[in-house]
C-alpha cells in the first residue's frame, strides 16, 4: 500500500478533547456524597472525604465534576504553591514581585504506584546537568496547596506514601531533605480518597485522617438508573446542550458555597450542641477527641449552607453518620456495620 493510500486520522474535536467534568448537580442521588464534599468546599479544616462503595457508582466522577464547580483562588502569579501574598512564596521560588491572579482552585490526582520524588519534590535534574545549579522541582504537594489532593483506590495506596501523606497532613508542611536540599513550602488540601472496599481495607492511621466518611451503592430502583444512563447518555451524546442545562444549576451552587463561607464564622453555636457532640462520641465509644470536632465542624458547615445562624440539633444529626462511622472499633458481635450503629445511637442520644 502506497503512503497516499493510508488513510488519515481525522483529529478529535475540541470537545472530545477538552471536554468540561459532568455536572456536579447532575449527578443522580449519592446525596450524602454530595453533601460531604460541599461540607469540605465550605470549610476545608473538616479534613477531608473518604468515598467508598461498588465500582461505577459516580465516585470518581463527583469528585472531577467538584473541580469545576468550585470557586476560583486568588494566588500570586507563578507561585508554585499558589500562594496568597507574595511574601508566602517559599524562598525557593524566587519571586520577589507578581501580581495576584484569578486561577481555578487545584485538585490533583495522586496515582497508584507514584514515586516518592514526585510526590514531594526532588532535585531538578535537568538545571543540574546542564546549568549546573542545585534546585528544586516541586511535587504534587506543592501543586495540591489551598486544593484538593485525590487518590483513587486509596486503600491501594503504597505505605510509605502513605506514611508520607500522614507526616504533611499533621504539620500541613512538606519538607524535603535529600541530594544535598533543605527544602519546606507548604502543603495545606483537603484529602479525598476513594475505593472499593472489597479490595482491601485503609490503614486505620490514614482513615482517622479523614474528616468525613460515605458509603455509595448502586441504585435499586428502576427510575433512579433509568435517569443515571438518561443523564450520562445526553453528556456522552451532546455534551454542549448538556453543559449548558446544567450550568445555573452549578452555578447557583458555587454562589451557595460562597455565601456559606462568608456566613461561617457568625453561626452561633449554643452549649447544648457541644454536649450533643461528647454524649453521641462517649455513647458510639469513638476514640480519641477527633470525632466531636469534625462532627461540630461539619454541623456547623451544614447549617452556614443553609443559611442558618445557629447550630441545632437537626444539623449534628444531619452530617453524624460521615462524620463518625468510620471512627468506631469494630464489634464482630453486630452485623449492622458501623453506619447503622451511628444511625441507632443518634436516634437514642439526640432524639
Amino acid at each position: 500500500m502506497s503512503v497516499s493510500a493510508v488513510p488519515l486520522l481525522r483529529p478529535l474535536p475540541d470537545v472530545a478533547r477538552r471536554r468540561a467534568p459532568f455536572p456536579f448537580s447532575a449527578i443522580v442521588g449519592q446525596e450524602d456524597m454530595k453533601l460531604a464534599l460541599v461540607l469540605t468546599a465550605v470549610d476545608p479544616g473538616i479534613g477531608g472525604v473518604l468515598v467508598f462503595g461498588d465500582r461505577g457508582t459516580g465516585k470518581s466522577t463527583a469528585v472531577r465534576a467538584l473541580a469545576a464547580l468550585l470557586p476560583e483562588i486568588e494566588a500570586v502569579e507563578g507561585c508554585p504553591v499558589n500562594s496568597a501574598r507574595v511574601e508566602q512564596c517559599p524562598d525557593w521560588a524566587g519571586i520577589t514581585s507578581a501580581p495576584l491572579i484569578r486561577k481555578p482552585t487545584p485538585v490533583v490526582d495522586l496515582p497508584l504506584g507514584v514515586s516518592e520524588d514526585r510526590v514531594i519534590g526532588a532535585l531538578d535534574i535537568e538545571r543540574a546537568i546542564g546549568r549546573g545549579e542545585k534546585a528544586f522541582e516541586p511535587g504534587l504537594l506543592a501543586r495540591a496547596n489551598r486544593g484538593y489532593l485525590y487518590i483513587d483506590e486509596v486503600n491501594l495506596l503504597e505505605d510509605h506514601i502513605v506514611d508520607l501523606l500522614l507526616d504533611v497532613a499533621q504539620s500541613g508542611e512538606n519538607v524535603v531533605e535529600r541530594d544535598g536540599l533543605s527544602i519546606r513550602h507548604a502543603a495545606r488540601f483537603v484529602l479525598v480518597g476513594s475505593g472499593n472496599p472489597e479490595e482491601g481495607d485503609l490503614r486505620p492511621q490514614l482513615l482517622d485522617r479523614f474528616g468525613l466518611s460515605v458509603e455509595v451503592t448502586s441504585p435499586r430502583d428502576i427510575e433512579t438508573r433509568v435517569q443515571v444512563i438518561q443523564r450520562r447518555d445526553a453528556y456522552d451524546t451532546a455534551p454542549d446542550a448538556f453543559l449548558a442545562d446544567w450550568q445555573p444549576k452549578d452555578a447557583a451552587l458555587r454562589e451557595t458555597i460562597l455565601a456559606a463561607r462568608a456566613a461561617l464564622p457568625n453561626v452561633t453555636t449554643p452549649g447544648t450542641a457541644l454536649h450533643d457532640c461528647a454524649a453521641l462520641c462517649i455513647a458510639l465509644g469513638s476514640d480519641g477527641l477527633r470525632g466531636e470536632l469534625t462532627l461540630l465542624r461539619a454541623a456547623r458547615a451544614l447549617a452556614a449552607t443553609e443559611g442558618a445562624t445557629v447550630l441545632h440539633r437537626s444539623h449534628l444529626r444531619r452530617v453524624a453518620g460521615m462524620a463518625l462511622g468510620h471512627r468506631l472499633r469494630r464489634d464482630p458481635l453486630d452485623e449492622a456495620g458501623s453506619s447503622a450503629r451511628v444511625a441507632r445511637t443518634v436516634a437514642e442520644i439526640l432524639p
